[in-house]
């Protein structure tokens, strides 16, 4: 690890002690804790680890910073086992990342919900959630700056609008709060932006060889063919699994969540 960033490991959360290991990638990025409810639903078929990752502090958060925590755990808590990643939006980019610069470090790849790695599919997200957005969530998120002065409540509470534009018929997630860091969030996304404008992602994912597979809402407002299309010819062996009447969190859509995770269950146990 860096020294311009100290020694501190990240905190990591597990759940089961039997199975093959299986690690969960949360999104945000800045939004540790979410992923939870999956790495539960799990732990009774696999041993999961749960990263939360760093938060920011002196020096901006990179995506090499993010992959190399990663690394550390992997490393630490894996021992020569090679664990499957299952990251959920940017924890799925990230999780594309992490294989990208260590392609035999992972047994494979979901990708739930995953986030945008082109403009267009950006701008296609952008505009389907300018369409659902009405003039009530208009206003509040234009008034956000001005109201909420805390930084990471303020991420908070754009989570939450923008929750409610990504969902189709979601259920209370019942967990333990999420906490928010607007300054990682910047960061962490800032680089993500830059990495891809100098093309090095998604070229770079040319170097995973192992089996991947998005799960995608087809009412998720990332546009999962645009961004499966995208990926497609640096990874040919790419599958696909979209549900109709689903958003950006499956394990929480009320019609499709037990299918998702059978789906998740089953997907994971063969590889």
């Amino acid at each position: 690890m860096g020294s311009d960033y100290g020694h501190q490991l990240i905190k990591v959360r597990t759940y089961g002690t039997v199975g093959r290991t299986v690690v969960v990638l949360h999104g945000g990025p800045g939004a540790p804790g979410y992923m939870a409810p999956v790495a539960r639903q799990l732990a009774g078929s696999f041993r999961v680890l749960e990263p939360l990752q760093r938060g920011s502090g002196k020096k901006p958060l990179t995506v090499a910073k993010h992959v190399d925590d990663l690394h550390e755990v992997l490393t630490t808590q894996c021992a020569a086992e090679r664990p499957a990643l299952v990251g959920h939006s940017w924890g799925a980019m990230l999780a594309l990342a992490y294989a990208a610069e260590h392609p035999g470090q992972v047994e494979s790849i979901v990708l739930i919900g995953c986030g945008t790695f082109d403009t267009a599919a950006r701008e296609r997200l952008q505009e389907i959630r300018d369409e659902r957005m009405d003039e009530n969530l208009r206003q509040r998120l234009k008034h956000l700056e001005t109201e909420i002065s805390d930084p990471d409540e303020r991420l908070a509470a754009m989570g939450e609008i923008m929750g409610s534009l990504d969902s189709y018929d979601a259920i209370p997630s019942g967990e333990e709060p999420v906490s928010f860091d607007l300054r990682a969030h910047e960061e962490s996304w800032h680089d993500m932006i830059r990495l891809q404008k100098e093309e090095i992602y998604p070229r770079a994912f040319g170097d995973i060889s192992v089996p991947v597979i998005m799960l995608h809402g087809a009412y998720d407002p990332h546009p999962g063919s645009m961004i499966r299309d995208g990926l497609k010819p640096f990874l040919p062996q790419l599958e696909y699994r979209e549900w109709e009447r689903c958003g950006h969190y499956p394990w929480l859509e009320r019609e499709v969540r037990d299918e998702f995770l059978d789906v998740l269950k089953e997907w994971l146990s063969p590889h």
